[in-house]
Parts: structure tokens; sequence; C-alpha cells
């Protein structure tokens, strides 16, 4: 890079400005790539849908990311949880996140001299229950290098993102799905604003993981949005889950925010509107003392408007669009989101990997999400001994994902050949410990793995 070096060692980035339909940016050059961060996209009151962001008055300052949504982790964090501290230590180990009610904001990684570069606009997991756009594997720099925009969105979570209640269908028609709502609403702004940064507004990639991807597979069914966006990346997440974790009717969801309510002891729907924050969280705990059901109240739910109808049936047609799809050796459920993966890329012509390359450092083999890093060119973000093959790997699937954006196909000079799913039995491009190339899923490994290693620990 060729930014000045501090006496600290530290880089420090030259800052740029940009003019946008919205009003002014002021951003940052990291030498490899535009940088802004915190862009708002949204406002939005507490359980209230999102109002799109037009301007801003002035130079707005986007070269420190926003705050996140408000989330249980923020206050409840449990390290004594073996998973928790795990993801603590892979993601967010040595960050200051700051949290906010006006969180609706994107970090851009912007190509320099960028002009109708594609778009990737990502969407973070987190269990539908936390998640922060600008956690260390989200960094746009290495697809930016490959000409590629990429947009890390936040949207809300947990219980500001997914309540349900009785008088919110009253007022507006619709219940629930805030959260994905939200993330409609940033690919809305990115479509009609991404031309100022230099982005085509008509090819633009949704990409997301574990929730995100989830959430991408449920925009995927809705034909209101045809055209909206071109393609879909779904890692960890993609196909029909089990029915006991589908999308429940949002009707059939009042009753537990109903008990919620009266376990946080405030004065009906509208005590929720104004309630402190700690204590709206607090009583999230409570709820998981109280039932073992709680964590399916804060997903997605069938509105109507978002999901007009069950997964199970809006699945069988989900809009045309280019595929591509994932999961790693021991994801959660593995051989479960193999089973579901391939069935969906092998009926809508996807293109699958399976990531089978150990993480380096503990004994958690391909953990869930563990291929984020790769993904995004962010190995050295991490505390892991990455080697000469995880390096090797990760370029290829950073040129994978650059070129299945721009076009559609992964496919480019120099690559191993990835082949679109087919047949009775879905080849898949294997990327394994010693090479990448086509094969198929490991299913014993996975279940192995499920059986022996379960969810990750630190």
């Amino acid at each position: 890079m060729s930014d000045p070096i501090d006496g600290k060692g530290e880089l420090r980035m030259k800052e740029l400005l940009l003019k946008t339909d919205c009003g002014m940016l002021k951003g940052c050059d990291n030498g490899t790539c535009s940088v802004f961060y915190g862009v708002p996209f949204a406002k939005a009151e507490r359980f209230a849908y999102a109002v799109p962001a037009k301007t801003w008055d002035g130079v707005l300052d986007a070269t420190k990311p926003g705050p996140a949504c408000p989330q249980n982790r923020a206050l409840h964090e449990h390290f004594e949880h073996p998973t928790r501290r795990f993801y603590h230590k892979e993601f967010r180990e040595g960050q200051v996140f700051a949290y906010g009610e006006d969180c609706l904001n994107l970090n851009l990684f912007v190509p320099k001299n960028a002009k109708d570069a594609p778009v990737i606009v990502f969407f973070y997991g987190g269990g539908f229950d936390s998640g922060i756009n600008w956690e260390s594997p989200f960094d746009g720099t290495a697809l930016a290098a490959h000409g590629v925009i990429t947009v890390f969105a936040n949207y809300r979570v947990g219980l500001l993102g997914y309540l349900t209640h009785e008088q919110i269908r009253k007022a507006t028609g619709r219940d629930g799905n805030f959260g994905l709502d939200d993330q409609l609403c940033a690919i809305k702004w990115v479509k009609a604003h991404i031309r100022a940064f230099g982005g085509d507004p008509d090819n633009i990639t949704l990409m997301g993981q574990s929730a995100g991807a989830i959430s991408i597979q449920y925009l995927c069914l809705n034909h209101d949005l045809e055209g909206l966006f071109r393609r879909a990346i779904m890692m960890s997440g993609a196909g029909l889950f089990p029915k006991f974790s589908l999308p429940k009717p949002a009707a059939d969801t009042h009753a537990y925010w109903e008990q919620f309510i009266e376990v946080a002891g405030v004065d009906g729907f509208e005590g929720l509107k104004t309630a402190p924050l700690d204590l709206l969280f607090d009583t999230v705990e409570k709820m998981k003392e109280i039932r073992n059901d709680a964590i399916y109240y804060t997903m997605p739910v069938v509105d109507g408007v978002l999901l007009k109808d069950g997964v199970d049936k809006l699945i069988q047609s989900p809009l045309a669009l280019d595929y591509l799809l994932g999961y790693t050796n021991n994801d959660m459920f593995a051989p479960v989101m193999a089973y579901i993966g391939n069935r969906f890329g092998r009926a809508n012509g996807a293109y699958i990997y399976y990531f089978d390359i150990n993480s380096p450092g503990d004994d958690n083999r391909a953990f869930h999400s563990c291929d984020l890093r790769y993904a995004f060119g962010t190995l050295d973000n991490g505390w892991r001994p990455y080697g000469a093959r995880d390096r090797e790997a990760s370029e290829q699937l950073v040129s994978y994902l650059a070129n299945f954006a721009a076009s559609g196909d992964p496919n480019g000079a120099a690559l191993p050949v990835w082949k679109k799913a087919g047949g009775l039995r879905t080849r898949v491009l294997h990327i394994a410990a010693d090479q990448t190339g086509m094969g198929h899923a490991h299913y014993c490994t996975m279940l192995k793995n499920m059986l022996t290693k379960g969810d990750p620990k630190a």
C-alpha cells in the first residue's frame, strides 16, 4: 500500500470526497480501494418499518463504522458458554462496537476508478439474533482488487428485528420481519444509488452466510422482487430446512410476545416501545429460562408481504437467478445442511462448493462460518496460523466469487473448473486440504464431525 505509516507503525488512510445522490460523503483510501463506512440507508423507529434515507446535510463523515443493532450479546455475552466464547475470539476479539437503534447503515468497499462494476450486497449471520457488518472477516478489499464493489449491511436482529404484535398489523397491514425488511431496504438503496460509486445497479448479487443466507433464500422466494437483484450466494443456509424451524405464520407468534410483555412487566405493546433496552434484553434472558423454544420467535415469519406463504410451498418456485451455495465439513447439522443445499442446487442449476479444509490452530475442523475469511481474503485478520494451502484456497474462492458476481459463472483462467449441480448424486467443487476440484460431499465425514465435534468450542 502506498499510504504513509505513522509513528506507531499503523496505516494512515487518505481521506477522499464523493458526491452521491444523497449528498457528499467523506470516505478513505486504504491503498487498494475506496472505503465508505456507516453510510445510512434508512431510519426506523422501534418496532416500525424502515423509511429509506434520501439526503443528508453537509458532508457525511463515512470514515468510521456506524452503530450496530442493539443485541443480546452486548449485555449478555455469555462467555461461560463455549460456543459464545469461541465466536467472540474468532470474529470480534479486540474490537469495540457501538450499538444504537439508529443502526441501518452500510460499509462500502469500492475499486478505484470503478465504472459499471458488479456489486455484492452481504448480510451477516448470527441466528437472526446477533451480527455486525464490520466484524473482522468483513472487508471487501480483496474483492475490490478483482473489480467488485462489496457492500456490508447492518440490519435489525433479535426482538428488535422480529417481534410481532397485533397492533403492528392493525397499524401497517403487516406484522414482524423488520430485519428482513431492513435487508430489502438496503438492496433498494444500493440499486438506487450505487451508480454514484461506480457500480452497475443492474448487476447486484446478494451474498449471506447462515442467517444471512437464509434471509436471502427467503427473499428469493418473493416474485414481487423480480429484477431487483440478479444473483444469490448462500453460504451455509440454502434449501428447505426441517419443518419445525421454518417461519411460522405471524399470528401464531403473538402469544409468545404477549407472554414476553407480561414477563417484562410493561404496559402492553406501547410499553415495549419506550422500555429501556436493558429491560428488554433482560427479559429475553428470562424467556429463555421459561421456554426452550424462545429461539424460534426471533426469526422471520410468514407475514403475507415478504413471505407470502409457507416456505415449503414457496421454495418450489424461486426466482430465476444465478445461484451459488456452499457448506463446510463441520457446519451446523452438516449432513442436513449439505442435503438440503444439494437438493436446492440441483433443482436450480446452482454452483455448489463443499469446504473441507480444517481450520488450523484447534480441533474444530471446518466449523460453521470458517469459510468467511477465505471468501473475503481476510485470513490475516484472525488469530489462526494459516498456511500456504489456506491462502491458495482463499485466493481461489475470492476469484470464483468475483467472477460469479460479474457474469454468473465463477470459472476463470487458472482456476479449477467448477461445474453446475446436476444429476442424482450431486457433484460439487471440493475445496480440500490438498487441492480444489470437482468431487462429492463427504457425508460420512460430516456425520462423524457432527456426532463427535458438534458446535465449535473455545
